[in-house]
């Protein structure tokens, strides 16, 4: 991938709203052919969607936790289809290490919580190890973008 679509691909990552015509002028190119490039990166893969950046707090999911999964010789084989009929569950990543998977949770409340991590040890027979957030000094901070702004410290 060139630096211009880098660039691109960095300006959306910020604001996915952005026109095509302020794209190319932050870019030196013209609408059209940004229009391209963009549709060029999601053929591609590069760009797998658009969305909304929700403040969970408003939506009432204030609480975000991290629970690791270790599995037990009796747990299910298909953890993550089992995992993804609870609602409250954002994320599940298979991990190396003392457990074999970390979900990321938003639930409305620290009992909702508790009944989530009761309901994931019933149902799947792990053992689960949580941590709550306390505050997000970031998140989901942009990560693309030309190559000198990645490198630079």
């Amino acid at each position: 991938m060139d630096e211009k679509g880098r660039t691109i691909l960095g300006l959306l990552e910020v604001d996915s709203r952005l026109t095509y015509a302020q794209i190319g002028q932050r870019v030196g190119l013209a609408a059209s052919s940004v229009h391209d490039r963009i549709r060029k990166l999601e053929r591609e893969g590069a760009i797998r969607g658009y969305r909304a950046d929700l403040d969970f707090g408003a939506v009432g999911l204030p609480i975000t936790a991290f629970v690791s999964l270790a599995l037990q010789p009796s747990s299910p084989s298909d953890i993550p289809g089992k995992v993804a009929e609870f609602p409250l569950v954002e994320s599940c990543y298979s991990v190396a290490g003392d457990n074999s998977y970390v979900l990321v949770v938003r639930a409305p409340t620290t009992e909702s919580l508790e009944d989530l991590l009761d309901a994931l040890r019933a149902k799947l027979e792990v053992t689960t190890r949580s941590t709550i957030v306390l505050s997000q000094p970031f998140e989901r901070r942009p990560m693309v973008g030309p190559r000198d702004s990645i490198t630079e410290q």
